[in-house]
């Protein structure tokens, strides 16, 4: 089985192997070949990780998904969610932060999402995700590099620490994708989708701070619009505001991002 910690000629070798590689064949990679047996999905059921459920579910049936329960989900997310799960037989694992909306609202004032947005996102994302992410040697992500400028750099396969001492591998099987290779692959094998993307929403958040986006737009640009914000801070170029190379080499999250407190 493969070391968590791979060293950065491990993660450069990876890479070029997989760069021009199908997403399956990544994905069969990380859940068979290399031995992982903590590794997990992270989805928000958007229509990205919505594929790579359906592809995971067929290599490795039961695989943990992994699900931000912020408490602030449009109540279409939720409801899909529940759609896929019952359909697909998924084993999705709801992770909670430590404040639920009204205790978040008691304990630092009403609306903090919109007052502190950063804020908010560590404490109903980043926190417990790394919290969760504990128990795990490897994550996979559905992240695009076409989605944002933020992700333009994103590696197949990149190290990162949860916690001081605690390395775990992330595995991005459709960097290379595009939102019409998603939209294809949903369609050829008869998958639903969020019906909030029927309404207009290119990218789907917390409903609070997820807009539609209008023509001309950017695809993230109804997340946290007229913020600056552009991530939420659980991915390792977030923390990094894609400042220098990260593919193929370990990245060392800021204190701030890579410390979950308990």
């Amino acid at each position: 089985m493969l070391d968590a910690a791979l060293d950065d000629s491990q993660l450069t070798g990876l890479n070029a192997r997989f760069e021009d590689a199908q997403p399956e064949e990544i994905l069969q990679w990380a859940l068979v070949e290399s031995g992982f047996e903590r590794i997990a999905v992270a989805s928000a059921f958007q229509r990205e990780g919505t594929a790579i459920i359906h592809m995971a579910q067929r290599i490795r049936p039961g695989i943990p998904i992994l699900f931000l329960e912020t408490g602030f989900h449009f109540a279409e997310t939720l409801a899909f969610k529940e759609r896929l799960t019952e359909q697909f037989g998924l084993n999705v694992v709801d992770i909670t932060g430590q404040y639920t909306v009204d205790s978040q609202a008691e304990a630092f004032g009403p609306r903090l999402y919109e007052r502190d947005p950063d804020a908010c996102c560590r404490l109903n994302k980043v926190e417990p995700f790394n919290r969760a992410l504990r128990d795990f040697d490897a994550w996979i992500t559905g992240m695009r590099r076409d989605s944002a400028w933020t992700r333009a750099k994103s590696p197949l396969v990149t190290c990162h620490e949860v916690s001081p001492g605690h390395p775990i591998i992330r595995i991005n099987p459709i960097a290379n994708w595009t939102q019409r290779d998603a939209w294809v692959y949903l369609q050829e094998h008869g998958i639903p989708h969020n019906p909030l993307y029927d309404l207009g929403f290119a990218s789907i958040g917390c409903a609070p701070c997820t807009r539609i986006i209008y023509a001309g737009e950017d695809e993230r640009a109804g997340r946290w619009s007229g913020t600056g914000k552009i991530e939420c801070g659980i991915q390792p170029e977030a923390a990094l505001a894609n400042d220098g190379e990260v593919a193929g080499e370990t990245v060392h999250l800021p204190e701030a991002e890579a410390t979950a407190s308990d």
